[in-house]
């Protein structure tokens, strides 16, 4: 028997990851499951662009900045689903910062998740200018891959837009 009680997406807010939602969303549901949604910030420690002045950010420390950044990605995971929805499928939003393979098998371990549903590819890493909200990573398609060959669990991965199973 199949039970999938802890299904985590990992998402970069890409379509390819919305897609991805819609699976994790429809799965949970029909197996009484939770969606647990993850995004992964990198460090701004380590990256190139950390040292670039952003308006918004301007006088904040890395700490501040990286707090920041983590409230409006789990702003934004919050807007992924309707409110029913996060609270029918038990909804966890988690904002961490790090390498996105090592922090979402690290999540699934820690979680026992059952089920990863990801997408193949994501947006990549913009210029600092263009992040919006937020900053993203490194593109999706190498991420699900080592995310497959090392996950402790099944990986679903969604490719959009491809033939859908389930229809928003």
């Amino acid at each position: 028997m199949i039970t999938l009680k802890n299904i985590l997406v990992p998402t970069d807010f890409s379509e390819t990851s919305k897609a991805a939602v819609t699976y994790a969303r429809e799965l949970a549901s029909t197996y009484h499951g939770s969606v647990h949604l993850l995004h992964v910030l990198p460090d701004p420690a380590v990256q190139p662009w950390a040292f670039a002045v952003e308006t918004e950010a301007m006088g904040l420390s890395f700490p501040e900045r990286v707090k920041r950044w983590e409230e409006r990605a789990n702003a934004q995971m919050k807007n992924l689903l309707s409110e029913t929805e996060r609270k029918e499928l038990h909804v966890r939003t988690v904002a961490q910062v790090g390498h996105p393979v090592q922090q979402i098998l690290q999540y699934a371990k820690d979680q026992t998740i059952d089920l990863i549903v990801m997408g193949t590819t994501g947006r990549g890493t913009p210029a600092p200018e263009t992040f919006g909200a937020f900053p993203r990573h490194s593109p999706m398609g190498s991420v699900a891959e080592r995310v497959v060959r090392q996950a402790p669990c099944p990986v679903l991965i969604v490719r959009h837009p491809e033939h859908e199973f389930v229809t928003p």
